[in-house]
């Protein structure tokens, strides 16, 4: 099964977007783990077209956040429909069986003993300075903890929180994560 890790940043903020729609954001890079490759690559805005081959190919999207945030931004860049390939959103599983949201780094901390290098907002900022190895290093890392994350509850049935100092667990149904779906390639670029 070939499974993309993913994970992007963002050129703007919602409040200089002037909407709420991850959709209004404009994407700095994206940046994947191919475990078909067992690379980690990084995309800028203008470099998309080398990505969406590797994505069309995929069994599996996997990321943290992403159903709300990540493929509707990619999706504005994207001539098919990348909610056409599945996908696995560790936030959404985390929120199905835990009732709330968590953030990456607190789910990092308390099941990987490590915590993110930074936050979002940086990634704007540093986009502004025209720091742009800040931001791929930053996003690169995310996407190593989103791959940790995630074979960590595929091997443990759950991961961990901190609830006032105090670390839980939360128990997640991953027997069909790995399933093959027939419909992973939306088959819409002309390659």
């Amino acid at each position: 099964m070939r499974k993309i890790f993913f994970d992007i940043e963002t050129r703007n903020s919602f409040e200089e977007a002037g909407s709420g729609e991850p959709s209004a954001l404009d994407l700095s890079v994206v940046c994947i783990y191919d475990s078909e490759t067992g690379k980690y690559t990084s995309y800028l805005q203008e470099e998309l077209k080398n990505l969406w081959p590797i994505i069309e190919k995929a069994d599996m999207l996997i990321g943290f956040n992403t159903e709300h945030f990540d493929i509707p931004i990619l999706n504005k860049y994207y001539s098919g429909d990348l909610t056409k390939i599945k996908s696995l959103d560790l936030l959404k599983e985390i929120k199905s069986s835990l009732g709330r949201r968590l953030k990456l780094d607190g789910v990092a901390e308390a099941t990987l003993g490590k915590n993110k290098s930074g936050h979002g907002m940086e990634a704007i900022i540093w986009w502004n300075e025209g720091k742009i190895d800040e931001i791929i290093k930053y996003c690169k890392e995310d996407v190593k903890i989103t791959k940790e994350i995630y074979e960590y509850a595929l091997a443990n049935k759950h991961l961990k929180y901190k609830d006032n100092g105090e670390i839980k667990k939360i128990p997640l149904d991953t027997s069909k994560w790995e399933e093959k779906d027939a419909s992973a390639m939306t088959f819409t670029l002309p390659f």
